[in-house]
């Protein structure tokens, strides 16, 4: 973004993209919300404390699989149900996130990932699913082989997933490069091997699910954003 500023506090139409998120999040009437904050995260922390349950530190950042794991034990032993979102995808409506609920319940799934046909599916997560149309996991672009290239569906990084399950698959998670980082996506394989219910879900409209980089990508969104409020 070639600013100082977290990417998660620049602005949408006059409001943080952190709090678009957290607005939806509302919407959808969520129980609690957790940040997991990092880099200049008292400024994060400020911006969400009037809206968000709680933050969580996730320092040295070690990847989504470890940023989810901070959020353990801040979570409420009443919650059941937990959906991931990410801070700089504003775009994603309360309407499509209730549909993702209402086919994760109905499919009695242990974790739902939403999902989404991308125009130019280059550099996203691959859904992969076997002859029946049954989702059987997620290949990074690194990893695919040419067929798998070609599939447009891809993974738009939303999950809804139950607790236990969730954190359980979490802890089993082992790091990928030099890095040490722990992937969320392989929750996926982890959950199917233990014979746990996952599914993937294509509700979403590509336009919703595109995260924010660049000023002309935050530009690009506050124009589609303010498109949204006048039809």
């Amino acid at each position: 973004m070639n600013s100082d500023l977290p990417k998660v506090l620049h602005e949408l139409a006059g409001r943080p993209l952190i709090l678009r998120v957290l607005d939806t999040a509302a919407k959808l009437g969520a129980g609690q919300t957790i940040v997991v904050v990092g880099h200049m995260r008292a400024l994060v922390e400020q911006t969400v404390r009037d809206i968000a349950t709680g933050t969580v530190v996730q320092d040295p950042p070690l990847g989504t699989g470890h940023a989810v794991l901070q959020a353990e034990e801040a979570i409420s032993p009443n919650c059941q149900e937990i959906l991931i979102l990410s801070g700089d995808v504003p775009l994603l409506r309360s309407e499509t996130l209730t549909e993702l609920i209402r086919c994760h319940r109905e499919g009695g799934a242990d974790l739902t990932v939403l999902s989404t046909t991308a125009p130019n599916p280059f550099g996203y997560g691959r859904i992969v699913r076997d002859l029946d149309g049954e989702f059987t996991g997620i290949v990074e672009e690194k990893d695919a082989t040419t067929e798998q290239r070609n599939i447009s569906e891809i993974n738009s990084g939303v999950y809804l997933a139950k607790r236990e399950p969730l954190f359980q698959a979490l802890h089993k998670v082992t790091p990928h490069n030099a890095k040490g980082e722990y992937y969320l996506t392989d929750i996926v394989g982890i959950l199917g091997k233990a014979g746990r219910v996952t599914q993937a879900v294509n509700c979403a409209e590509f336009g919703e699910l595109q995260g924010i980089n660049t000023p002309a990508e935050l530009a690009e969104a506050e124009a589609v954003w303010l498109a949204r409020q006048s039809a």
